[in-house]
C-alpha cells in the first residue's frame, strides 16, 4: 500500500487533484466549525445531547456535527440531494424530463433547475431551522437570546448561501478533483465523528468499563461489517447477452458475447433514508397528542427505536422502498430496446418484450435478498446498542446505517478513479488483476 501512495504521488495530475481535493474538504470542515450568529452554542450543544439519537442526531450525522453547532454549514448538503431526488422522480413520471435526462443539453438545463431548487429548498429550511432553535429557549435555557425578525433573515440567508458554496465546492471536486465531490463532502462529515468515537470507546476500556476481550470482538464485528457491506455493494447478476454480425464505420464485427451487469442492490443508500424519515412520523404526531392518551403510549412504545417492534417495522419499510425506488431508476424496456438497437439478444430469450420481462424477473427476484441485506444493515446499529449497552452511539453508528453504506460506496468510487489514472499512465492498480471489481465491466 505505501509502495501504491508513493506512486500515486508520482503522477503530477493524479497528485494534483487528490491535493485539490483534500483542500476543499478542509474548507468544508472548517465551514462546519463557524459559528452563525446570535445563536448561544452552548445551550445548543446540550440540547443535542440529549436528542443524538433522534432525527436530528440523524441529521446531525450527515452534516458532520454542523447542525450540532449551528455551523454556517449547518444543513450541509441535504437540499442539493433533496432537489436531485424530486427532479429524478419528476423524470420518472414525466417523459419529457425523461427524455431531457438523456441528452446532453437537457443534463444541462436540468443541472439548472437542480441549483435553483437548492437555493429553494435551502431557503425554506434555513426558515425552519431558525423556528426550531428559537423553539428551543425556555425560562433554563436560551438558545437564541433575541429572536427577532432579523434573526430568522440572517438564518436564511446564512444557511441558503452555505449550501450554494457547498455545493459549489463539490461540483470543483467532481470538475477538477477525483472522485464525486457531493459524496465526499457527506462522507467525510460522518468520517470527522469517528475520532471522537474512538476516543469514547478508549475512556471506556481505561475507566474498567469493558474488558479488552469484549473491545477487540467490536472492533472485529466493525471490520466483519464493513466487509459484508463491500461484499454487497460489489454482488451483480450478470446477464449474459450476445451482439451478431455488424457492420459498423466500415469495419465487420464478428458475433461477441457480453453481459448487463444487474447489481444486487440497485437503489443504494436511498431506502434507508425513505425509510428513515417515515420511521419518525408516528412519534412526531404522537407528541401532539395529550400525554395521558393511551394511543401516544402505544406508538411510543412500537417506534422506541430500540424496541424490536421498531427493527422489524422498519425492515419492511426498507423492502418497500428498496423495490420502490428500484422501479422508478431501472427501466427494464429501456434495456430491451438498447439491445434490440445495437443487435444484441439474451440468448433463449426473443428480443423485445420478453427481454424486458425476463429482466424485469431477475431483478425482481435479486432484489429481496438486497434488501434484506439493507435492512439488516439499518438495524444493526440499534442492535449493537443493545447487545452492548456501554458503547458509544457515535461508534454504533459505523457497525451499519446510512453512513457505513454511504462510506464504503464513495470508497469504492474513489478508489476506481485512482486505478483507472493508474492504469492509464501505466502502472499496476490497487489489485493485481489492474481493477476492482464489480467497478468496471
Amino acid at each position: 500500500m505505501i509502495e501504491k501512495l508513493q506512486t500515486i504521488m508520482k503522477i503530477p495530475e493524479l497528485r494534483k487533484k487528490i491535493l485539490f481535493t483534500l483542500g476543499i474538504l478542509f474548507i468544508c470542515r472548517v465551514g462546519a466549525h463557524i459559528p452563525m450568529p446570535g445563536i448561544d452554542v452552548g445551550a445548543l450543544a446540550y440540547y443535542f445531547n440529549q436528542a443524538q439519537n433522534s432525527l436530528f442526531g440523524m441529521f446531525d450525522m450527515f452534516t458532520g456535527g454542523a447542525f450540532q453547532k449551528a455551523a454556517i454549514f449547518s444543513i450541509g448538503i441535504m437540499p442539493y440531494i433533496s432537489a436531485s431526488i424530486i427532479i429524478q422522480l419528476l423524470g420518472s413520471v414525466f417523459p419529457t424530463i425523461s427524455k431531457m435526462m438523456r441528452d446532453e443539453d437537457g443534463r444541462r438545463k436540468i443541472t439548472q433547475w437542480t441549483r435553483y431548487g437548492t437555493v429553494v429548498l435551502a431557503a425554506a429550511q434555513g426558515w425552519g431551522v431558525a423556528r426550531f432553535l428559537v423553539s428551543m429557549n425556555s425560562d433554563y435555557m436560551q438558545v437564541v437570546p433575541n429572536p427577532t425578525a432579523g434573526f430568522y433573515f440572517m438564518t436564511m440567508l446564512t444557511i441558503a448561501t452555505g449550501t450554494i458554496v457547498l455545493m459549489w465546492l463539490g461540483e470543483q471536486i467532481t470538475s477538477k478533483g477525483i472522485g464525486n465531490g457531493i459524496s465526499l463532502i457527506i462522507t467525510i462529515g460522518i468520517i470527522a465523528r469517528f475520532p471522537s468515537a474512538v476516543l469514547e470507546e478508549f475512556v471506556q476500556l481505561r475507566n474498567g468499563n469493558r474488558e479488552l476481550v469484549v473491545e477487540l470482538i467490536i472492533w472485529v464485528g466493525m471490520l466483519g461489517m464493513i466487509a459484508a457491506v463491500i461484499l454487497m455493494t460489489q454482488a451483480v447478476r450478470k446477464v449474459f447477452v450476445t451482439y451478431a454480425k455488424r457492420q459498423v464505420a466500415g469495419k465487420t464485427y464478428q458475433n461477441q458475447a457480453s453481459y448487463i451487469p444487474l447489481r444486487l442492490n440497485m437503489a443504494g443508500v436511498m431506502p434507508i433514508i425513505f425509510a428513515q424519515s417515515i420511521m419518525f412520523f408516528p412519534t412526531t404526531l404522537a407528541a401532539f397528542l395529550p400525554d395521558d392518551s393511551a394511543t401516544k403510549g402505544i406508538i411510543y412504545s412500537l417506534f422506541d427505536y430500540r424496541s424490536f417492534s421498531y427493527m422489524g417495522i422498519y425492515m419492511l419499510v426498507i423492502i418497500f422502498f428498496t423495490y420502490f425506488y428500484t422501479a422508478l431508476t431501472f427501466n427494464p424496456d429501456d434495456v430491451a430496446n438498447n439491445l434490440k438497437q445495437s443487435n444484441g439478444f439474451i440468448p433463449g430469450v426473443n428480443p423485445g418484450k420478453n427481454t424486458a420481462d425476463y429482466i424485469d424477473n431477475i431483478v425482481t427476484r435479486i432484489s429481496l435478498p438486497g434488501a434484506i441485506f439493507l435492512g439488516v444493515i439499518a438495524i444493526m446499529t440499534n442492535v449493537i446498542v443493545k447487545i452492548f449497552p456501554g458503547i458509544s452511539y457515535n461508534l454504533a453508528a459505523f457497525f451499519g446505517g446510512t453512513s457505513l453504506i454511504i462510506m464504503v460506496g464513495v470508497a469504492l468510487d474513489t478508489l476506481a478513479q485512482i486505478e483507472s489514472h493508474l492504469m492509464m499512465h501505466h502502472y499496476d492498480g490497487f489489485l493485481k488483476t489492474g481493477k476492482l471489481k464489480g467497478r468496471k465491466g
